[in-house]
């Protein structure tokens, strides 16, 4: 179990993460930097490393129990260090990654809450390939850009791809015991725009919190991650107010191939965009 109570923001990219995490800022019990964290991808290596132990492996032969609970201690104890510099009660940790494990989060600590942040998927890749025409001189970290659109969203929506991998993932997550599922808390870039109150409010509401004041309009805004990472195509920029951002216009082919390719996205989040079939 762990000392602190865990919150990881978590989602599609483009759908408002960086946003979300300004707001949690904004609370007095909430501990969130807000930037993308490395804590999941160390964990997981840990967890690779260790099992790889011939070590470990013989030490678990002889005593299981014992031996596994030093794991779980050194897990939890890793996590509780990485927060020592704050006394408050919740920590916020944002990583995409988190999608793939939420099952050995609540083996650590069986209160850990996740923030799934989703997004209408042709307006996420809009998003993306609008930032790419305005750094076209430089190329994704996976070579994309001397891809054509159709041929670049392919490639993004893909199994491996920034869209497509934390999509499956969110996918996979209906598959998850259903009371685990009530750890989940999904995050609708478009309300979360409209409406940022009433959204922070049902956040807090989950959690058991009393909603933090803030203005929409009067935001405090603190240096923002880099860039560079991603060669500056998924911008992390924090802003002193919202303001929802203007539609992306997509080729139509390329958002009804989206929107044929993942129907159970639509269903679940949009029901309203999907097209419409004239009984027989």
């Amino acid at each position: 179990m762990l000392k602190k109570r865990l919150l990881c923001v978590t989602g599609l990219p483009r759908a408002g993460s960086t946003l979300l995490c300004q707001l949690l800022s904004h609370h007095p019990d909430l501990y969130c930097v807000g930037h993308s964290s490395p804590l999941c991808q160390t964990l997981v290596g840990l967890r690779h490393q260790l099992s790889d132990n011939d070590f470990l492996r013989s030490q678990l032969d002889v005593d299981f129990d014992l031996t596994y609970g030093r794991l779980n201690n050194a897990f939890t104890g890793f996590v509780d260090g990485w927060f020592a510099e704050t006394d408050k009660s919740w920590v916020v940790d944002k990583n995409r990654g988190w999608l793939h494990h939420i099952e050995t989060l609540h083996a650590l600590d069986p209160s850990v809450r996740m923030l799934v942040c989703v997004r209408e998927l042709g307006q996420v890749y809009g998003s993306i390939e609008a930032q790419h025409q305005k750094t076209i001189l430089l190329d994704f970290p996976d070579h994309l850009a001397n891809l054509s659109r159709y041929e670049r969203a392919d490639n993004l929506f893909g199994t491996q791809g920034v869209i497509g991998a934390p999509l499956r993932s969110i996918e996979a997550l209906q598959d998850i015991d259903t009371q685990l599922q009530q750890h989940l808390y999904y995050i609708v870039f478009e309300h979360l725009m409209q409406e940022p109150v009433a959204v922070m409010q049902g956040v807090t509401d989950w959690l058991q919190l009393s909603l933090a004041e803030f203005d929409p309009q009067n935001l405090a805004v603190t240096p923002h991650e880099s860039d560079s990472y991603y060669r500056f195509k998924y911008p992390h920029k924090r802003r002193s107010r919202i303001q929802p951002p203007t539609p992306h216009v997509l080729p139509s082919r390329i958002q009804a191939q989206i929107q044929q390719q993942f129907p159970w996205f639509y269903q679940t989040f949009y029901p309203g965009l999907l097209p419409q079939t004239n009984p027989a």
